[in-house]
C-alpha cells in the first residue's frame, strides 16, 4: 500500500507543474486525499468488513467533492487534477498511470447487476466534464489514450 501510495505522490510531481513540495501535496491536494482514502476503503472492502469502507467514501466524498466506490479498482500512479465532481462507480477499472480531471464521470447506465462501469487502460488522460458510462466495448480507452 506504501508503494502505491508513494507512486500517486510522484504522479503529482510529474503531471502538475504547480506541484512544490511534498508537505504541499500531502497537505492541499484534495485528489491525493480521495485516492488515499480509495485505497484504505477498497482494502477494507476486500477483506470484506462490512458498512466502514462505504461510509469511509462518502466521508471522503464530503471533504473532497471527490466520491470514488470502493469497488473501484484503481492502477498505480492515479492523480486526480482539481477533481470537484469526479465520480468513480462501483465496478469501474482504472490501469496504472491514468490523469482524470475535474467533473469526470466513470457511471454505470442501469441497475443491472456484474460489470456496469468503464474499464481504462494505461497512460490514459480523461479531460474536464468527461462523462464515460457502461462497461460495453466503447468504454475502454486503451494505452497512451489521451480523452479530452
Amino acid at each position: 500500500m506504501f508503494d502505491r501510495l508513494r507512486d500517486d505522490i510522484r504522479a503529482v510531481f510529474e503531471r502538475d507543474p504547480a506541484a512544490t513540495s511534498y508537505l504541499e501535496v500531502i497537505l492541499t491536494y484534495a485528489g491525493l486525499h480521495a485516492i488515499l482514502c480509495h485505497r484504505v476503503s477498497h482494502w477494507l472492502r476486500k477483506k470484506k468488513v462490512p458498512f466502514i469502507p462505504r461510509f469511509l467514501s462518502q466521508l471522503c466524498r464530503f471533504f473532497t467533492g471527490i466520491e470514488i466506490h470502493p469497488g473501484a479498482t484503481i492502477g498505480k500512479g492515479f492523480f486526480i487534477d482539481h477533481g470537484m465532481g469526479v465520480v468513480i462507480g462501483e465496478t469501474s477499472e482504472i490501469g496504472d498511470n491514468v490523469t482524470l480531471f475535474q467533473g469526470v464521470t466513470l457511471g454505470g447506465t442501469g441497475k443491472e447487476r456484474g460489470k456496469r462501469h468503464p474499464t481504462i487502460g494505461n497512460n490514459v488522460v480523461i479531460g474536464t466534464g468527461a462523462k464515460i458510462l457502461g462497461a460495453g466495448p466503447h468504454s475502454y480507452a486503451g494505452s497512451d489514450c489521451k480523452a479530452v
